[in-house]
């Protein structure tokens, strides 16, 4: 199996289709940290210049400035474990395949508890700007 060719047929094995489907996965969780990235980006300028004052709370700044960090980290790691799935086409046996399995389970418990922490940031950040927004209307 390539690891290329994402289309699921009648005749793939079930080891197949999982390969097949975490690879989806995958292209989907690092579509969705570069945008973190992009959208870290403009959250860190908002906080930084145009929010300063009114928020009076530089460590959101520093926080968001951590998530980034981290989330640079995890798509490197995911970059590079992607490059790495290059080689599921040369499993000839069952531990082979569930050693990749196993990895993808790593990993996708990674995302998901980045993914977590970020939302729970980016919440927190929101509710306070909804509040010194509400402040400015009055």
């Amino acid at each position: 199996m390539t690891t290329l060719n994402t289309e699921i047929y009648n005749h793939d094995t079930n080891v197949d289709v999982t390969h097949k489907i975490n690879t989806m996965e995958l292209d989907n969780w690092i579509n969705h940290l570069k945008y973190i990235r992009k959208e870290l980006a403009n959250l860190i300028a908002i906080s930084s210049k145009d929010l300063k004052n009114k928020l009076c709370d530089d460590s959101v700044v520093e926080r968001f400035r951590k998530k980034e960090s981290e989330n640079e980290i995890l798509l490197n790691a995911l970059l590079k474990y992607s490059n790495s799935r290059s080689n599921i086409a040369e499993c000839e046996d069952t531990q082979c395949d569930m050693t990749y399995i196993t990895e993808h389970e790593s990993y996708r418990r990674s995302y998901l508890y980045h993914l977590d922490k970020y939302r729970r940031l980016k919440d927190e950040f929101f509710n306070k700007v909804q509040g010194k927004f509400r402040l400015l209307k009055n």
